[in-house]
C-alpha cells in the first residue's frame, strides 16, 4: 500500500539553508535539497563529508541545526514523527544478550504496549524477520551473529513500525556482495510495494546506480541533486563515480579561480 505522501507526489524531506556548526567547524553548509516520497534517494560521498550529520538532522537527533528542515510535513524531530520515521545507524542497535526474536519482541512492545496488542506484535515480528531473511536465526543470540546479520537485525527493528521514511546510515558496510544485493532488493521492494521513502547513505559509488535519485556530497556541501541518468548525461560520464569526480574537479577549479 502506498503512503499518502507518495500518492500525492509530495516530498518526504525538504531542506532550505540547512546548516550545522560544531565548535568552530561548519559541518553542513547551507544545504538546499528535497527527498521525494516513495523513492530511494542515495546520499553519497567520501567519509567525513557530512552524511551522518545530515541523517541525524533529518531524524531530529542532531544539535545546533539552523535553517529549515521539514520531514513528512513536520519540523525534523517533531514528536508526531516518532512512529513514522525509522533510523538505522552504522553501529548495530540491538541487545547482544537477547535472541533475534527477543530483540524484536522487546522493541515491538515499546511501539505497541499493552496486552491487547500482543497478537499484532507477534505478526509484526514475524513479518520483520521475513523482510530481512532472518527467520532461520530467530532464536540465535545476537552476540553469536555475524556483523552482516546484526545489521539486518537493526534493520528489522526499524521496520517494525512500518515507517513511511527509512533513514539508513551505511547499511551495507562490511557485507558480502550477495547480502548487499539482497538488501538492495529489499529496499526497492519497500519503495515499490509499500511506498516507503528511503534515504540511504554510502561511500560506495556503485550503489548509486541502484537509487532513483542522488545527493552527492563533499566537504559539507551538496555537489548535485539529480537522477543517476541525468548526472551521467550532464557530465558526459559513463558511471556515477566518474560524474562525481568530474563535479569535484569542476568545483575545485571554480574555487581556485575565485581566489
Amino acid at each position: 500500500m502506498m503512503n499518502k505522501a507518495a500518492d500525492a507526489g509530495a516530498n518526504a524531506v525538504e531542506a532550505r539553508a540547512l546548516t550545522v556548526v560544531r565548535g568552530d567547524r561548519t559541518v553542513l553548509r547551507s544545504l538546499d535539497f528535497t527527498v521525494g516520497a516513495g523513492r530511494i534517494t542515495g546520499l553519497l560521498g567520501p567519509s567525513g563529508c557530512g552524511k551522518s550529520t545530515l541523517m541525524r538532522a533529518v531524524v531530529g537527533t542532531q544539535a545546533k541545526v539552523t535553517g529549515t528542515l521539514d520531514v513528512l510535513g513536520h519540523p525534523a524531530g517533531h514528536p508526531a514523527l516518532r512512529p513514522r520515521v525509522g533510523y538505522v545507524t552504522q553501529a548495530p542497535s540491538v541487545y547482544l544478550d537477547l535472541t533475534v526474536r527477543q530483540n524484536l519482541d522487546y522493541f515491538a512492545a515499546v511501539l505497541r504496549p499493552g496486552r491487547a496488542h500482543r497478537s499484532a506484535r507477534r505478526d509484526t515480528v514475524t513479518r520483520a524477520l521475513g523482510d530481512v531473511d532472518l527467520a532461520s536465526h530467530a532464536d540465535a543470540l545476537a552476540k553469536n551473529l555475524s556483523g552482516g546479520q546484526l545489521s539486518r537485525v537493526s534493520l528489522a527493528v526499524a521496520l517494525l513500525g512500518t515507517p513511511e521514511l527509512l533513514v539508513l546510515d551505511e547499511p551495507t558496510v562490511g557485507l558480502d556482495p550477495v547480502l548487499r544485493r539482497d538488501l538492495w532488493d529489499l529496499f526497492h521492494a519497500l519503495a515499490a510495494d509499500r511506498g516507503t521513502t528511503l534515504l540511504v547513505s554510502s561511500h560506495v559509488m556503485d550503489e548509486a546506480e541502484r537509487c532513483h535519485r542522488l545527493l552527492l556530497m563533499r566537504e559539507g556541501t551538496v555537489l548535485a541533486d539529480d537522477s543517476p541518468d541525468a548526472l551521467r548525461a550532464r557530465t558526459g560520464s559513463d558511471t556515477v563515480e566518474q560524474a562525481f569526480l568530474h563535479l569535484v574537479d569542476t568545483a575545485a577549479t571554480r574555487q581556485e579561480n575565485s581566489r
